[in-house]
């Protein structure tokens, strides 16, 4: 971890996000968490904000891991919606659990809507009424649905940061109104993800979508169609190190890791065996 770490901070990246969805955060216990975020401080600069996600089903739980990756040095701490009872996850539901976590913890917090793996999702509404705490600095939004993005960042003050979570449209939630993205992609192709948001940002958007276009196979085939298994193969590809995925989750079949090698040799990636 510390020599990926490393790499990626040699990188344009603005910083790193440790104990997100591609993490595998779910499967790690409290203390194996606290050693990743341990060792995440001692490899991030200062001058890189190092995201923290601290997400858990109960807010008490939420609470105590905020605090702990505060203690151990997060900037900002990224919290999932809850969704184990997800017939009452209601935008009340949400507001009374992020309202009391925000409150709790010592660092600034960033919601974190993704329904591809929790099946619940967190409306304009909710995020129009979180935007106000002062401690809630904005939302990392990783469903695909741009009607749904373009209202939360219409609804929310200009200095709510939202930041987009789908690397097929990357592009487009660019175009939106998001000020950054947290990709999976981008841990095999960070500078490509800097470059557009830069070319965004100029305005020089034939040259942006041309990006887009560029990395939307391997986007699909790091995030929805493969995720943590396919990720992870591809760094090994790559120079990181990805390693082996824990149970349940299982490994990337041998047509998907051809299907991965010819997009990371298509964009100039794949590593010399």
């Amino acid at each position: 971890m510390a020599g990926n770490i490393s790499r990626w901070m040699q990188t344009r990246l603005a910083g790193l996000v440790v104990l997100g969805s591609n993490g595998e955060a779910p499967l790690l216990d409290d203390a194996e968490s606290d050693e990743v975020i341990e060792t995440a401080r001692a490899h991030v600069p200062r001058d890189r904000t190092l995201i923290v996600g601290v997400g858990r089903e109960s807010t008490a739980a939420t609470v105590g891991a905020a605090k702990r990756a505060a203690n151990l040095g997060a900037d900002v701490v990224l919290v999932r919606t809850p969704s184990f009872y997800k017939n009452v996850m209601t935008s009340d539901a949400f507001v009374r659990h992020y309202i009391a976590v925000a409150d709790a913890s010592p660092v600034p917090m960033l919601l974190y809507n993704v329904s591809i793996f929790t099946g619940v999702n967190l409306l304009p509404d909710a995020a129009e009424r979180l935007a106000s705490h002062p401690n809630i600095v904005g939302l990392k939004e990783s469903n695909a649905d741009l009607v749904q993005l373009a209202e939360t960042i219409a609804r929310t003050p200009e200095d709510f940061v939202v930041l987009g979570g789908s690397a097929p449209t990357f592009y487009h939630a660019l175009c939106a109104g998001v000020d950054g993205g947290v990709l999976a992609i981008s841990a095999v192709v960070p500078d490509i993800c800097v470059e557009m948001v830069d070319l965004v940002r100029k305005q020089r958007h034939a040259e942006a979508l041309a990006l887009q276009r560029r990395i939307t196979p391997l986007g699909r085939l790091l995030g929805a169609m493969h995720g943590v298994a396919g990720l992870k193969y591809a760094l090994d590809q790559i120079g990181y190190v990805g390693g082996p995925t824990r149970l349940p989750l299982g490994t990337v079949a041998p047509d998907a890791q051809k299907q991965i090698r010819e997009q990371l040799a298509a964009l100039g990636t794949l590593a010399a065996k």
